[in-house]
């Protein structure tokens, strides 16, 4: 036999390796991208995107949590654990087996003194990297020894810097800002200096930990799956957390169909519940319409029964006739006289009975947040709200089973909703109105002060309304007017009227207190309703540069391929900006300085609100119950939906 063939060890050992690496390659699904039709299209990830333009969005019909790069664990051996793992054998030779001269080790050993081919100088470069390669693998030779470093004098002793003296509410909001919710591009890895600084030191690593745990956002199953088995490892990681955010989540990101989902059972109604029983101190439960097969009778008693710290819960979606018969199975539990939760959004929960409604609302006496959007809520469920409530934000759009005087009622006379700040009245005109003229002429007036956005979309308005919300626009910031107004009629909330020839209207002008609007809807207005001659013609004030602050004008989506095209918005300073059902006229701030004749500000403003709870455009549709950045399904109901 020719000595050059390789021996039978050999070929073996070089098929298990072949095979193991064939192995790793399979059972590492995520390293493809999976194809663009084998995602859903209904889900939608929406976020805000930081420019200097407001109402600018991307949109993505995976969400950006969901990138392959972003391996929460990394299942591969580390170097050292190869090295610890690889065994030499002596291979003897095939026509000589006793022979010790002529045979081989595997893997092969370098010979005493040889520091590998790296530090063979290559026109005067060390250019060959087998040496550091070899060295990780500790097979070949010792690890040098390490250099003796000095120590500095200057240099603190362990645990004694001044970042680490620092008090824990301090280290702990420093350590904040380095949390990234959502990936910066999409690709990135998340959270890279929050996992370099866990092996800082003990101080930090406390910290980090808190801030690593804190918030945990589920994109996909798979990432649940492994924050399941970290907490049920760790119980103790488990008391961190605070928040539970499937907004991100969608299902088809690593499979394609149901029943690969349900093969796998990463996210099942018994693996959720045993996620909540592990969180004992959660505060926050964001779900989507994504999971509501997941949310059955038994997790629904523990968010309600089992859980004394949870302060918000969002149902968003939760549509299916599974989520309505396991919230009806629970209405004959005995449920406790008051339940800890302030925040409660059950957003376009449409097929719910009243009487889960009437059966929680009177239990939420420290409401805050309450979103019924799309919901059977009825006139004696509100009413049933506990007056020690102190509702900041109230949403009923498209809600109906409630009457107009039901609602002016509660306005008038619930003590609950007098420090109101985001209000929604808005119906779809298509289908359904809820408030006349005579209907408006008792709600308008018994609007609290407090108010900073409110919708009256849908409803049939008349122009002497406008003298009644003229007070209101010196606090309001998003106004969405309702139907059969002129524009001639809505410029009067910007501009005091004209003097008369007998002077009557000059005290009126010189008393005249500016407005404070950043947003105005108007989508009811068709194209064939909207009077666009009037809107930037030269009698009317919305389009100049004195209806500052005024910032952005919602109008038909009917509308935007005709004012995409028209070089008269960019002619006044505006342009047109669009995201699927909804347009909206943005002021360009180029236009607007601080030399301008409105004396602005010379910037656009921010739009970040406390209000808003972290997003910072307009015209929201959706209350949120968490501050967090708009993102995942949530940013496709806030700023997708009509309404």
């Amino acid at each position: 036999m020719d000595r050059t063939s390789i021996s039978p060890v050999v070929q073996q050992a070089n098929r298990q390796h072949t095979a193991a690496r064939l192995k790793q390659t399979m059972d590492r699904p995520e390293s493809i991208t999976p194809p663009d039709m084998s995602t859903r299209t209904s889900f939608s990830s929406v976020r805000e995107n930081d420019s200097d333009l407001a109402q600018t969005f991307t949109s993505t019909k995976v969400s950006s949590y969901s990138k392959p790069e972003e391996e929460a664990v990394d299942d591969l051996p580390s170097p050292s654990e190869m090295a610890t793992q690889t065994q030499t054998q002596f291979i003897p030779p095939v026509t000589n087996p006793h022979s010790r001269l002529h045979g081989c080790w595997f893997p092969a050993i370098a010979a005493e003194g040889f520091q590998g081919w790296k530090q063979i100088g290559v026109r005067g470069r060390q250019a060959s990297r087998s040496y550091g390669d070899l060295q990780a693998l500790k097979i070949v030779w010792s690890t040098p020894a390490a250099p003796i470093k000095k120590k500095d004098p200057e240099r603190p002793a362990p645990g004694q810097s001044s970042i680490e003296k620092l008090p824990t509410e301090i280290l702990g909001q420093i350590i904040d800002h380095l949390v990234l919710d959502v990936p910066p591009n999409g690709v990135s890895a998340r959270n890279v200096d929050l996992m370099s600084l866990l092996l800082t030191s003990r101080t930090l690593h406390s910290e980090t930990l808190n801030a690593l745990y804190k918030n945990i956002t589920i994109p996909h199953s798979r990432i649940f799956r492994k924050f399941l088995s970290h907490v049920a490892q760790n119980k103790e990681l488990g008391t961190i957390v605070r928040r539970l955010d499937f907004s991100h989540f969608n299902p088809t990101t690593l499979f394609s169909t149901a029943s690969e989902r349900a093969t796998t059972r990463n996210l099942t109604p018994e693996t959720l519940l045993q996620c909540l029983e592990l969180t004992p101190f959660l505060l926050e439960f964001l779900g989507q319409e994504y999971i509501e097969d997941e949310v059955d009778a038994k997790v629904l008693r523990k968010l309600f029964f089992g859980l004394d710290r949870l302060q918000a819960v969002d149902f968003c979606g939760f549509s299916s006739t599974e989520f309505k018969n396991a919230f009806q199975s629970i209405l004959l539990s005995d449920w406790p006289e008051t339940l800890s939760i302030s925040r409660l959004s059950l957003h376009k929960c449409i097929n719910l009975p009243p009487s889960v409604i009437e059966t929680l609302l009177p239990r939420l006496g420290n409401l805050t947040h309450l979103d019924l959007a799309g919901t059977r809520v009825t006139d004696a469920a509100i009413h049933s709200i506990p007056h020690n409530a102190m509702i900041t934000h109230l949403n009923l759009a498209r809600c109906r089973f409630l009457t107009a005087d039901g609602v002016i009622d509660f306005l008038a006379n619930h003590p609950s909703v007098k420090g109101l700040v985001f209000l929604s009245l808005g119906v779809d005109a298509r289908s359904h109105q809820l408030f006349d003229e005579d209907d408006l002429n008792k709600l308008i007036p018994v609007l609290p002060s407090s108010l900073r956005s409110l919708s009256l979309k849908g409803s049939k308005m008349a122009p002497s309304h406008i003298d009644l919300l003229r007070p209101l626009t010196k606090h309001l910031e998003e106004l969405a007017l309702g139907r059969r107004l002129k524009i001639v009629d809505i410029d009067r909330l910007f501009v005091p009227d004209e003097s008369t020839a007998d002077g009557d209207d000059v005290g009126m002008s010189l008393e005249w207190t500016p407005h404070s609007l950043r947003y105005l809807d108007l989508s009811d207005y068709t194209a064939t309703e909207l009077d666009l001659l009037a809107l930037f013609g030269r009698a009317t004030s919305l389009m100049k540069s004195y209806s500052a602050p005024l910032e952005v004008i919602e109008v038909n989506e009917g509308l935007f391929l005709r004012l995409a095209h028209s070089p008269v918005v960019r002619q006044l300073g505006w342009t047109i900006t669009e995201n699927q059902n909804r347009a909206w006229l943005v002021r360009v701030h180029d236009h607007v300085n601080s030399n301008s004749e409105d004396g602005g500000s010379g910037g656009r403003d921010s739009g970040l609100r406390s209000w808003k709870m972290g997003a910072s455009f307009w015209g929201m549709r959706k209350v949120p119950v968490a501050c967090a950045e708009v993102g995942g399904m949530y940013g496709s109901y806030m700023y997708r939906r009509r309404l």
